[in-house]
């Protein structure tokens, strides 16, 4: 794992505070919602709780193609101009939650600090994991749960035959969020998850019907 980095005040105006998921959500919890929901999660930032929406999860490889790249971008800036916040592990762009499986005092990868910083004080910062925590790589696959629960809809753009993105998939289809998944990934022989996923009633996704993302019930 790559290191990270302490996260001073400098920089910060929001105040980091504990809030549970129901007060994060402003609704009680589903079964479902209940398994996979953290006691408690740590907030910083600047948009009001309970949330508002539609809250849509964008997500993918962390070393996307540029073909994937630009993908992300269109979905991304599509639903941003329709109003929706864009919920991911840490993105750029419209009104976003970014929800780490790092605490909130640390920066991974140390690079990305600046952006958390603004998100930080412009958008909403989320954490399962309190000040201090040593993170561990299971904690990646947590907060991808997490990401699933606060979405009120979930996007794949560009992934692998395993890994962050075609968990979060899973996930999001347990907890009975709609999914959509980027029409590339059906094109790829050596995926097997997107037409499994379909088969459960995931969407597929291209750039005629990115706007019917917004239209969630």
């Amino acid at each position: 794992m790559r290191t990270s980095t302490r996260c001073g005040r400098s920089g910060r105006r929001g105040k980091l505070r504990p809030v549970t998921p129901e007060e994060l959500l402003g609704r009680g919890l589903s079964g479902a919602e209940r398994g996979y929901a953290p006691r408690e999660l740590y907030v910083e930032g600047a948009l009001k709780i309970p949330l508002g929406g539609p809250r849509v999860a964008v997500v993918g490889t962390r070393r996307p193609s540029p073909a994937g790249l630009g993908a992300a971008r269109l979905i991304a800036g599509r639903l941003a101009e329709r109003g929706a916040i864009i919920v991911s592990g840490l993105a750029r762009g419209g009104r976003t939650i970014a929800v780490l499986g790092t605490p909130l005092d640390r920066f991974y990868p140390p690079e990305n600090r600046e952006l958390q910083l603004k998100i930080m004080r412009k958008h909403l910062a989320v954490s399962q994991f309190p000040p201090g925590h040593a993170t561990r790589p299971r904690d990646f696959l947590a907060r991808d749960r997490t990401i699933a629960l606060i979405a009120d809809a979930v996007v794949t753009v560009e992934a692998g035959p395993a890994g962050g993105t075609a968990f979060m998939g899973w996930a999001a289809l347990r907890l009975g969020r709609p999914l959509w998944i980027w029409r590339g990934a059906f094109d790829d022989p050596a995926l097997t998850w997107p037409r499994e996923m379909e088969r459960y009633g995931a969407r597929r996704l291209d750039e005629g019907s990115v706007d019917s993302i917004i239209e969630i019930k």
